[in-house]
């Protein structure tokens, strides 16, 4: 690993662009000529060979907002424009503040040549016992690396002398040792800002790195575990969970939360008190077994296997790996019967898995409803399976026969049924149930029946179930029959889909209301 960085020729410009501007302030009236850093993930990733652009500007005596708004008034110069391309004052026309806790510590981010910058003020940090967020006050180069989550994301890159600054004396080394340790004692660390703690489980699985063992103890401790509930928003808690669900490695970050004990800590609702701990003894088995799926290789491939056929019908993009991943994370959860209470007015009890989901980690609306699904109906895809390859059934499903398994009309109206989350619900049963499994053979067993259940769905053309329609709609059905609209309508036009999942191909309407006449009395309507 370097420990000299080589700026792209934009970084260069950058660099420069900044220290003209640094230089100008320096000749304004009551103004020091602030030293520029810049700071924290950007040279971590410059000494590793990756190429970042986001970069934070570290400026040692003056905001961040009132350097921005001298760098606009130096390039408002039209003499000047030219040295950086036209492009630069573009950029700097989008300057934003963002105020923080402290009004006078307020920051700008811009952009600046294709780079994303943020341009904020070194800083020491003062914690109260209650809260993650300090008193900030203007802080020195070492008090400013001391504050950081660790020691390889608090290495600065003086712009002046063009050297890396290791101001912990660890950093450099810690990226040689890949080691995630934090500046000072981690115990404190981690009490006075918890957030912290799931950084560094960010960090060690971005990069594949190991956290420093006096860390670790320092995380397993019950009163960091209570400081992580009471300080920190779940907001928050849920920005670093999906951060480490879409990194490079995600099996990592939940290896790391199940050894270290913080599952109860990390995917609870937090409002409510638990009289036990969540069962998370056989959770491993869960996330290996994703983790497998994820990397097996399924272009090119003549004679896909069990994993393959998973993969290539289950998970279909990134977004699609995410919500696995997600999904994978709240397994524990899947089996719990036991709604906790939920919000004033709610039509009905969420599983508990989407309660987590929603009061834990504040996920988005969109995933919360693949989780809800996925919770909803997991028991009745396995019974399906289950039922597909003639085993018997623990749970009262539609799908009671194998006959009916195998019928296109009975998995076509399942799909309809499980929604357009089917296949995420899907992968969440079989990780579900691979999770009871007590050897790989039994882990093999289900691996295959998904694969052979899956490809008979896709035999069957019924991939995509959710997405038919009726070929009458309402209307049409209101003037065969000459009756109003009513809840008739929703059992008339099930029949009409199921005699279309028989019948692929037909699409006549006089066929499909007979149908519907047919079997009139199942309507309950004279």
């Amino acid at each position: 690993m370097t420990r000299k960085i080589t700026l792209t020729n934009h970084e260069e410009t950058l660099r420069q662009l900044l220290l003209d501007v640094s230089n100008y302030i320096g000749t304004q009236d009551g103004c020091i000529r602030p030293q520029l850093r810049f700071t924290g993930g950007w040279v971590r990733d410059k000494l590793l060979g990756i190429e970042s652009k986001d970069i934070d500007i570290g400026i040692d005596s003056m905001t961040g907002f009132r350097f921005g708004t001298l760098m606009k008034q130096y390039l408002d110069d039209p003499a000047r424009r030219t040295q950086y391309g036209e492009d630069v004052v573009g950029r700097l026309a989008q300057i934003v503040a963002n105020p923080e806790k402290s009004k006078h510590l307020e920051t700008v981010t811009t952009k600046v040549l294709g780079l994303e910058i943020d341009l904020v003020n070194l800083r020491k940090e003062t914690y109260d016992e209650d809260s993650r967020n300090p008193t900030m006050e203007f802080g020195t180069p070492e008090e400013d690396a001391l504050r950081r989550d660790s020691t390889v994301n608090a290495l600065f890159y003086n712009l002046e002398t063009s050297e890396v600054e290791d101001l912990t004396k660890k950093g450099l080394e810690d990226l040689e040792l890949k080691i995630i340790r934090t500046p000072l004692s981690p115990y404190q660390t981690f009490k006075d800002d918890p957030l912290r703690m799931l950084r560094c489980i960010r960090f060690a699985s971005k990069l594949g790195y190991n956290i420093e063992p006096e860390a670790e103890k320092s995380m397993r401790d019950k009163s960091i575990k209570d400081a992580l509930r009471a300080k920190i928003s779940r907001e928050r808690v849920g920005i670093e969970i999906e951060k480490m669900l879409k990194g490079p490695r995600p099996r990592y970050a939940l290896s790391l939360i199940d050894r270290l004990g913080l599952y109860d800590t990390v995917f609870t609702d937090p409002s409510q008190e638990r009289s036990s701990v969540i069962d998370t003894t056989h959770w491993a088995k869960a996330y290996n077994e994703l983790c497998t799926i994820e990397r097996v290789e399924i272009s090119g491939c003549p004679s896909p296997g069990a994993l393959q056929i998973v993969k290539s019908l289950l998970i279909l993009n990134d977004h699609e790996t995410y919500l696995s991943w997600l999904l994978c994370a709240l397994t524990p959860w899947a089996k719990i019967g036991d709604p906790m209470k939920q919000k004033k007015g709610a039509k009905k009890n969420l599983p508990m898995a989407a309660v987590v989901a929603r009061e834990g980690l504040k996920t988005e609306n969109k995933a919360l409803r693949v989780i809800r699904d996925a919770a909803i109906h997991f028991t009745e895809i396995t019974a399906s399976k289950d039922a597909f390859f003639g085993e018997p059934l623990s749970v009262m499903v539609p799908l009671k026969r194998k006959q009916e398994a195998l019928s296109r009309e009975a998995l076509g109206m399942a799909i309809r049924k499980w929604g357009g989350n089917w296949r995420s619900a899907t992968l969440f049963a079989m990780l579900v149930e691979i999770m009871g499994t007590k050897e790989s053979v039994g882990c093999q067993q289900i691996e295959e029946q998904y694969a052979g259940w899956l490809m008979h769905i896709k035999s069957l053309g019924l991939m995509n179930a959710y997405t038919f329609k009726p070929v009458v709609d309402g209307a049409q059905l209101m003037h065969a029959f000459h009756r109003p609209s009513g809840k008739w309508i929703v059992g008339a036009l099930n029949i009409v889909m199921e005699w279309q999942l028989r019948n692929p191909g037909k699409t006549a309407v006089e066929e499909a209301i007979g149908e519907v006449k047919v079997r009139w009395k199942e309507l309950g309507l004279d």
